[in-house]
């Protein structure tokens, strides 16, 4: 064995041990609590009745100040989302008023919402926004499920791929939204923002913004800021992956066809070969 190759190897296992034992959040930072949810694992499906209670929960609480401008109201209809009826998602888009023009003397107007616009932003442009929020632009949820999550590191993320865990995203919402308390004695918050256990840096700009009772179910869920930061996680994991459920019934019959193909060919290869002698 060469000295390059010892090197190489030497490097290659300092680098391994390295990654194992780096932390996977930052010290000062408690990982996210595992949540249970019925999309995990590669059969799962999304549940109706938490789609519309987070939905709920983001009219009510959210939408003054975050966006869903990826969406259109047309997807709250469509099959694998929250199950409302078209009449339904037509009637949520009226509610909005919507930006459009111009008109035949060049002004631009406000009309009701159709199923065919995406939900408006809540703010003009970003200095309204900054304006409004002690000079922090809420950040648009539209993928926030997806975008915010957290490093596991090794070993764990080796049983994630065999697991099929997926959901440290929607996992740090719940955490993020129920992470809300006092200070630690001798930490000095800056002026605006609130102190968050799951948040990085500990300090957020943005205020508890759930409560108990603060939503009201009419389908016997409990009414607590824990189940409201279930839900509403839960409806953001769909707005950002609307369709998850047609990819993993996809996958899945692509994995059967594989299958079947390699059987195929393996009988195949053995037929045509058959009649060669393995000798020649």
């Amino acid at each position: 064995m060469t000295s390059a190759t010892k090197h190489t190897i030497l490097a290659a296992v300092g680098l391994l041990a390295a990654a194992m034992a780096a932390p996977a959040l930052a010290a000062d930072i408690e990982a996210p609590p595992r949540v249970k949810w019925s999309f995990a694992g590669p059969f799962g499906t999304y549940d109706r009745g938490q789609l519309q209670r987070g939905f709920k929960v983001y009219q009510e609480v959210c939408k003054a100040c975050h966006g869903l401008t990826l969406l259109s109201f047309r997807n709250l209809a469509e099959a694998g989302g929250p199950g409302f009826s078209p009449a339904q998602a037509a009637a949520i888009a009226a509610d909005y008023e919507i930006d459009d023009g111009p008109n035949d003397q060049g002004q631009m107007f406000k009309r009701g919402g159709r199923v065919a616009d995406r939900f408006p932003a809540p703010f003009a442009n970003d200095a309204a926004a900054r304006a409004a929020n002690n000079g922090v632009v809420p950040p648009d949820l539209s993928v926030m499920a997806k975008a915010r999550t957290y490093e596991r590191g090794l070993p764990w993320f080796l049983f994630d791929i065999v697991t099929q865990y997926q959901e440290q995203g929607v996992d740090y919402l719940v955490a993020l939204l129920t992470g809300y308390q006092d200070p630690p004695q001798g930490v000095t918050m800056l002026p605006g923002l609130s102190y968050n256990k799951y948040f990085p840096g500990h300090q957020i700009g943005m205020p508890k913004p759930l409560s108990d009772g603060q939503v009201s179910y009419t389908d016997g869920a409990p009414q607590t800021a824990d189940q409201y930061a279930k839900d509403v996680a839960g409806f953001l994991m769909w707005a950002a992956e609307p369709h998850m459920e047609a990819r993993k019934t996809l996958g899945f019959q692509v994995m059967i066809f594989l299958i079947v193909l390699a059987g195929f060919l393996y009988f195949t290869k053995k037929k045509v070969w058959s009649a060669v002698d393995g000798h020649a």
